[in-house]
């Protein structure tokens, strides 16, 4: 696995829009864990409230948990709670859109230095109003030497929650500019942007992210940034990456995503991953949008 691509993809399987129940979702994990795109893949991702599901009992990876400041700290003191899982990550959003995200952003700093575990913990800041003080607010955490990164939505059901390429941009050049690493999720279900033929609303590539990732770490500005998020023309984008493969991401940690198998079959697709020969044809199939890119990649080479 190249080291650009280790642990970028979390597994939310169990949250919209695939919605898959947990008992499904565990050993489609353990699966995902045990195959040969396994580096590629980071913790399982549930909500808080299901910790006690009995469909984690055995289960033998780490698990990343997500839910409000108030619901983590009741997990944290309860004795079936944090403690009796392998956590890896705590991911709790610290105000709702339009909120001043600096009292959450205090009380989820609070915990984190309560707690003696090595977690890595992610403050969900919405891209509105207080954003820039939140990135302070975090940068000071981690100055101070607390496991605090940033977590930023890139999509949802309705338009205002995806941010503009411009908007991704600056967020993208704050956070290198504070050394902050960051990590996204919703809407990242393909490698390139597009427009969803279902919805009409445009998402995110994850591969124009990593192209713009990689360009602020070299010192872009916002406005190049902006350009290859906007991109849709894969092969620039997965040129970018190839070229960059043996490189440690830059400050992204990465994104959940509802789905592994997309993600996988795309970046396959683009010769950006390949599987070893000794197992044979990937039985990955590239999706939506994207569904070309192998055909288009190997009439190219022809």
């Amino acid at each position: 696995m190249p080291p650009l691509l280790t642990a970028l993809i979390d597994d939310a399987a169990v949250f919209p829009p695939g919605s898959a129940a947990l008992a499904d979702a565990v050993p489609a994990h353990d699966g995902h864990r045990a195959s040969w795109y396994a580096p590629l893949v980071g913790p399982l991702l549930l909500p808080v409230a299901d910790l006690g599901d009995p469909a984690l009992a055995g289960h033998a990876h780490g698990l990343g948990v997500i839910g409000e400041p108030g619901a983590i700290e009741r997990a944290l003191s309860a004795p079936d709670g944090l403690g009796a899982v392998d956590v890896r990550q705590i991911e709790s959003p610290v105000a709702k859109r339009g909120e001043d995200p600096g009292p959450g952003i205090k009380r989820l700093a609070a915990l984190v230095r309560a707690c003696a575990e090595p977690w890595e913990w992610y403050f969900e800041v919405p891209l509105t109003w207080g954003l820039m003080s939140a990135l302070d607010e975090l940068a000071d955490l981690r100055a101070e030497g607390l496991r605090a990164a940033a977590k930023f939505r890139t999509g949802g059901l309705a338009a205002e929650l995806f941010p503009t390429p411009v908007e991704l941009a600056a967020v993208i050049c704050a956070c290198r500019d504070r050394e902050l690493p960051f990590k996204l999720t919703a809407g990242l279900h393909n490698a390139v942007r597009h427009t969803d033929a279902e919805t009409g609303l445009v998402h995110h590539g994850f591969l124009n992210v990593l192209a713009a990732v990689l360009a602020a770490a070299d010192g872009a500005e916002p406005a190049d940034l902006s350009i290859i998020l906007g991109g849709t023309d894969a092969f620039p984008l997965a040129e970018a990456a190839r070229v960059a493969l043996g490189r440690p991401r830059p400050l992204w940690a990465g994104f959940g995503s509802c789905s592994v198998q997309d993600p996988v079959a795309d970046l396959t697709a683009l010769g950006l991953l390949r599987r070893p020969k000794e197992h044979g044809p990937t039985g990955l199939t590239a999706v939506g949008p994207n569904a070309d890119l192998r055909a288009d990649r190997e009439e190219g080479q022809r």
